[in-house]
């Protein structure tokens, strides 16, 4: 485990392979950790990988150096975080590797600064935060998924995460993958995360600020502003989806027209928490991606 300092925060993250490698993020999601990628570390370092694997802000060991920045967790700042990263590792270029969260991070990323960028690996498809559409209802059997989403609007919702974090994130993990059997070691062991003194306020953030009812970092509204604009992404790109996953029904297949590089689409049997249910899957994604980019 290691830390690098950017302008905003001290991120720890995990480093694996040749410092000579070729560089590769994976940036995990909501409500999961690095641990999501420890099967798939190892065989992408034995392919020459330099790994890293950052707790995004909010989880783990990642801290904010002043108690004056904005707590957020708008796609903005996931993606600049990463930019950042790159920057205090001195990494010009690196493919980049998400799901949930870390995958709106990489795309966010892949979208506003694709000179950084040599390939990118989403789970699931386009995740650009589309705020002007969660302004609105959806059908109620998603409505039922999202039901966290929409708990999360109100300030019971913020003492519920308080409160029963554990609870709530481990019956996200049960519900979000049906075909997953993970022992309680499995789970404590990325639990410990959640106990980020910012991990409640960064997440009700990310969640209010999706469905238009918080304002984001000042700092940060250029950005936003061109990500409202549902900038395609240029950079060779395979996305992946689970088909047992509650929260994407019918896959992300149609999504192919935002990627204006070489792009791939996979479906893979699992449920949402692709890296850990198919860890296998998942790197050979990456490896595709290498192989096509050199």
């Amino acid at each position: 485990m290691r830390t690098a300092r950017t302008g905003t925060l001290e991120i720890g993250f995990l480093h694996e392979g040749a410092e000579a490698g070729w560089p590769v993020v994976l940036t995990h999601g909501f409500p999961y950790d690095i641990h999501a990628f420890d099967e798939v570390v190892s065989p992408l370092a034995r392919a020459g990988a330099r790994v890293i694997v950052p707790y995004l802000r909010g989880f783990g060991p990642t801290r904010f150096l002043s108690s004056k920045t904005m707590r957020s967790g708008q796609q903005a700042a996931l993606g600049h975080d990463l930019i950042d990263l790159l920057d205090a590792l001195g990494i010009e270029r690196a493919i980049l590797a998400g799901y949930d969260w870390g995958g709106v991070a990489s795309c966010v990323a892949s979208a506003l600064w694709p000179e950084r960028v040599t390939g990118l690996v989403s789970y699931a498809g386009y995740d650009i935060v589309d705020v002007e559409r969660l302004g609105h209802a959806f059908a109620p059997a998603m409505e039922r998924e999202i039901w966290y989403q929409n708990l999360f609007q109100l300030e019971r919702g913020r003492e519920c995460l308080t409160l029963h974090r554990r609870e709530l994130c481990r019956a996200l993990w049960e519900r979000w993958s049906p075909g997953w059997t993970f022992e309680e070691s499995t789970f404590e062991r990325t639990a410990t995360s959640f106990d980020n003194p910012d991990f409640v306020d960064v997440v009700i953030h990310a969640y209010r600020f999706c469905f238009g009812t918080a304002a984001g970092d000042p700092a940060l509204a250029s950005f936003e502003a061109r990500l409202a604009k549902k900038p395609t992404i240029g950079v060779p790109t395979l996305t992946l989806d689970g088909l047992r996953d509650p929260l994407k029904p019918g896959g992300t297949a149609h999504h192919a027209s935002m990627f204006s590089a070489r792009h791939e689409h996979r479906a893979v049997d699992c449920g949402h928490n692709l890296p850990w249910e198919a860890p296998h899957d998942f790197a050979d994604a990456i490896l595709t991606v290498r192989g096509w980019t050199g």
